[in-house]
């Protein structure tokens, strides 16, 4: 069988969010092993696309040819169960499930049990799910998807300098995550706050105009806080800018509620920063015992202690900082993620 797919992904494939850089390294890594990628993107405000956005799918869909292999990102496959099964006889449809829409935080139950009846109808759609951490995977048991190949392949990363850091008494805190309400921005300003007669500098950098609510809420808690003048919000930032951003800084943090993987964390990481962040995903795995502090999601206190500990202590953030070179040279690729992914579908089309 021919080495071919189709990405169907929702919005711009070169949007600055954790799954579309997947997406497109993914992309990427294929085309580099020999692979024909074709890329679709759809228009809406996906997972809650309207009725010109579904038909606009639909035509997508409908105009491609048969036995193709389309992999479609599950923010966008879960939103279009009509389709999915409308389409399942004619096409190979992969779902690339990088969190369940139903198990994202923050939404109510009315909201989630929509979502969750509209996700699990799309995937028993779906020949192959491809999930992005192995934390996705028991998400999706709630769904009884039965006989359902599910194969994990987890991002990987590029390798990039090491960050020389402030240089400053000063120490600089980096953040790079979207504000909302599920990166957990609030419970890290609440935790920097209760610091006392500490010298920090956050600068957050991630879209103030993704999820606007979230990110005017968080910003006013700032000024609440009286932080604002300690904190930067930075918003999306081209690749330069942000790698201004980490070779800059001394600390990364992050307190996040829910990861199926850590990305950020693994990128923080790859510029050898030590970390502050939470036990979620597979950040604990990606931190190791040597590369930084990890604490409970939500968890204020804990977070307070931890970034007091590495704010305060120069010789603990040199120990951790050649943790996170250590953790730096154990990181995965984008190759090696792309090689799962290839290996994921293609014993798929021979076993399936």
């Amino acid at each position: 069988m021919a080495r071919s797919m189709v990405l169907v992904v929702p919005g711009r494939l070169d949007a600055r969010t954790g799954g579309s850089l997947y997406n497109r390294h993914m992309a990427e890594g294929l085309r580099r092993l020999g692979w024909q990628v074709e890329v679709r993107e759809l228009a809406g405000d996906f997972p809650r696309p309207d009725a010109a956005a579904l038909e606009q799918a639909a035509r997508v869909f409908a105009a491609l040819p048969r036995g193709a292999t389309v992999v479609v990102d599950g923010m966008a496959f879960s939103a279009m169960p009509d389709i999915a099964a409308r389409e399942s006889p004619r096409l190979r449809l992969v779902a690339l499930v990088h969190l369940p829409i139903a198990a994202d935080v923050g939404l109510d139950a009315d909201t989630a049990a929509r979502f969750e009846a509209s996700e699990r109808r799309a995937l028993e759609s779906a020949r192959l799910i491809v999930v992005t951490g192995q934390a996705a995977r028991p998400l999706l048991d709630r769904y009884a998807l039965g006989a359902d190949p599910i194969a994990v392949v987890e991002p990987g990363t590029h390798p990039a300098p090491l960050a020389r850091g402030s240089g400053r008494a000063t120490v600089h805190l980096l953040c790079v995550a979207t504000l909302d309400h599920g990166k957990g921005h609030d419970v890290l300003l609440r935790a920097l706050a209760s610091i006392e007669a500490a010298t920090w500098h956050l600068t957050c950098a991630g879209s103030l105009t993704r999820h606007p609510a979230t990110a005017a809420h968080v910003q006013a808690l700032a000024r609440e806080l009286g932080l604002d003048h300690r904190v930067s919000f930075a918003g999306d930032l081209e690749t330069d800018a942000l790698e201004r951003c980490y070779d800059a800084s001394d600390l990364f943090v992050l307190a996040t509620r829910r990861e199926t993987y850590g990305m950020a964390v693994a990128e923080a990481l790859a510029h050898g920063l030590p970390v502050i962040a939470t036990r979620t995903g597979a950040i604990p795995t990606l931190v190791g015992g040597d590369a930084g502090l990890v604490v409970p999601p939500g968890d204020v206190s804990a977070l307070a202690q931890a970034l007091a500990r590495s704010i305060g202590d120069a010789q603990l953030r040199a120990r951790l900082a050649a943790g996170a070179r250590h953790a730096r040279a154990r990181l995965p690729t984008w190759d090696d993620a792309a090689r799962r992914m290839a290996a994921a579908l293609e014993g798929w089309t021979t076993h399936g």
